[in-house]
């Protein structure tokens, strides 16, 4: 942890986007995977304007927009095979694929859902076989709706119908989904009812595929992988909670559940500034160690480590941002930071940079597809606590 923290002191902002006439909310980040021998040289960001913005990696040079209108764009993803190839999915029942080598504004390819179907959280598997996307709760329905994400780059305009379904073990929104780092069959699914799931794909029915499910007491914002192999599931709750389970426990005698925190804002100690929300995790594989990001509505960004035994703080990076952060992607190859916020920017941050700019952004309070997303969860939040 001690060298994560030298490496953390030592980030300084190298790069920040140029401001757009439209003001926006940047809400989830994804850098394109490297080739062979190459670094990643795409950053693509999803925007509260209905739009994804692509730059370069290296400047952050804006290189490319994609609008859904009059859908909203939730969640944004890289193949791993392809940098060129771009994903997300839309609250008008579809997942869109673009190709930023190409010119034209359209999708490339489009992952139909079934009519009554909204699209709230998605993800791609790390073979780039399948792709999945979480519903809204529609009446009594809420899907994990699947396709085969073959052949995307020679059949351009084409609409593909899903390979199927899983409708039976959530009873409410998916917020959230993830597929295993590098087990291209399992994935993790997270909801405001409170539950996080673990499937095999690879299995014939839903019931077979559910391995595991785990409850976290609060509704899911955020799910990931951790720990050796990626045995480990982690969530964090719409209401600043955090639990961390161990799966390869599941056939054993011992516990399952490695760390349950019901508000991390209680529990990590910062002098000074203090900690308002989380933002995501990180799981360090050189060091083994499962990191938080968290922050302050004036822009300050926490990183938070994980242990069986609780949280504490790393460090904090101030200056950059001057509004609540919503995203951020951490290169543990160069070491480099992005991260974007309710401040319209995307911050490039690299060990001992030196930026040449040092222009600071005002906040901007904006109506955001964020407050639209989370307006179901408030209500489940005062149920839960009554």
């Amino acid at each position: 942890v001690e060298k994560i923290e030298e490496q953390l002191a030592s980030l300084r902002i190298a790069k920040r986007s140029t401001l757009s006439e439209e003001p926006v909310y940047l809400l989830d980040i994804d850098v394109s995977k490297p080739a062979q021998s190459e670094s990643s040289r795409f950053v693509a960001v999803s925007c509260s304007n209905k739009s994804i913005r692509v730059y370069n990696r290296e400047t952050l040079n804006f290189l490319r927009e994609y609008s859904s209108r009059p859908g909203i764009l939730n969640g944004v993803r890289f193949a791993h095979a392809c940098d060129s190839i771009v994903f997300s999915a839309c609250s008008d029942g579809t997942v869109k694929c673009w190709d930023i080598r190409l010119a034209t504004q359209k999708a490339v390819q489009i992952f139909r859902g079934y009519p009554s179907n909204v699209f709230i959280s998605f993800d791609i598997n790390c073979s780039d076989l399948i792709i999945c996307a979480g519903t809204e709760k529609v009446e009594k329905d809420t899907f994990l709706v699947f396709w085969d994400a073959r052949g995307i780059t020679n059949c351009a305009g084409a609409t593909k119908e899903p390979l199927g379904v899983y409708s039976e073990s959530h009873n409410d929104d998916i917020t959230t989904i993830c597929f295993h780092p590098i087990e291209p069959n399992l994935i993790v699914s997270g909801s405001t009812d409170g539950l996080v799931n673990v499937f095999d794909i690879n299995k014939d029915n839903e019931d077979d595929a559910l391995i595991s499910t785990c409850n976290s007491d609060s509704s899911v914002s955020f799910i990931g992988w951790s720990g050796k192999d990626y045995k480990q599931v982690y969530c964090m709750t719409h209401d600043e909670g955090f639990c961390w389970w161990d799966i390869a426990q599941l056939d054993t005698e011992e516990p399952i559940t490695l760390l349950h925190v019901l508000d991390v804002r209680d529990t990590v100690c910062i002098e000074d500034h203090s900690l308002h929300y989380l933002v995501g995790g990180l799981y360090h594989e050189k060091a083994d160690k499962l990191f938080l990001i968290g922050g302050t509505s004036t822009g300050n960004i926490h990183l938070i480590s994980c242990s069986a035994d609780g949280l504490s703080l790393v460090g904090t990076l101030c200056g950059g941002h001057s509004a609540t952060v919503r995203s951020f992607c951490w290169n543990l190859t160069d070491e480099s930071l992005l991260t974007g916020g309710e401040d319209a920017q995307l911050l490039l941050w690299k060990p001992g940079a030196v930026e040449r700019s040092l222009a600071k952004q005002a906040s901007m309070k904006i109506a955001s597809s964020v407050q639209k997303r989370v307006r179901v969860h408030n209500s489940s939040l005062k149920r839960r606590k009554k």
